[in-house]
């Protein structure tokens, strides 16, 4: 009996590509399909975005993800509890070419849906990624974005010790002006080295 459930636990374990505290971090199946879709679908979840997101672009979404991977060895990825397996989001890192003044650069965002809200597992999700970006990934820097209206993903970016840069007009929201005026915050690799060896 003790066998099986250890075997049944490290088969769980290398589900991920690495994991924080309470965090599993996976590469995207279109089995997530039905979880990640109610997630989008949620008005609460989405509130600033301009619309919420169909099954089929949800679908899509994840096609997206999965060949993102493929092609930069990283994503936004699925995100799990560790301690149930429970899926409850995404946080992670994306490649971003739209027309701005940072970029192209490496983006770190996140979404959770909204029955883990207030538990910390962005900010514990964002820093994992933050090390992973630096010290494994390679990274020299990392930006992150949100609409100026969302003070909780600024309150993130501030807690994983981002700086705020200024605001911008994100070239992909121009027909959604409620929307479209953002805020935009920067990591070195070196602000990262820093941080780490304040906190040794």
């Amino acid at each position: 009996m003790c066998t099986k459930l250890l075997l049944r636990n490290n088969e769980v374990n290398t589900r991920y590509l690495f994991t924080s505290e309470r965090l599993g971090f996976r590469n995207w199946s279109h089995d997530d399909l039905p979880q990640f879709a109610a997630m989008n679908g949620d008005a609460d979840v989405m509130e600033f975005f301009p619309n919420t997101l169909s099954e089929a672009e949800s679908r899509n979404f994840i096609t997206r993800l999965i060949d993102h991977y493929t092609k930069y060895r990283h994503n936004y990825y699925a995100v799990e509890l560790k301690a149930t397996g429970e899926f409850i989001g995404f946080i992670g890192l994306a490649y971003q070419v739209y027309e701005s003044d940072f970029t192209p650069a490496t983006d770190i965002g996140w979404r959770l849906k909204k029955s883990v809200w207030g538990n910390g597992y962005a900010t514990e999700g964002a820093l994992r990624c933050v090390q992973h970006a630096f010290e494994t990934l390679g990274k020299e820097k990392l930006v992150s974005t949100c609409t100026v209206h969302n003070t909780q993903s600024e309150n993130v970016m501030r807690k994983i010790g981002m700086k705020k840069m200024g605001t911008f007009k994100h070239s992909r929201l121009k027909e959604y002006p409620a929307y479209e005026t953002c805020v935009w915050y920067k990591m070195s690799k070196e602000d990262y080295l820093n941080s780490v060896a304040s906190n040794a």
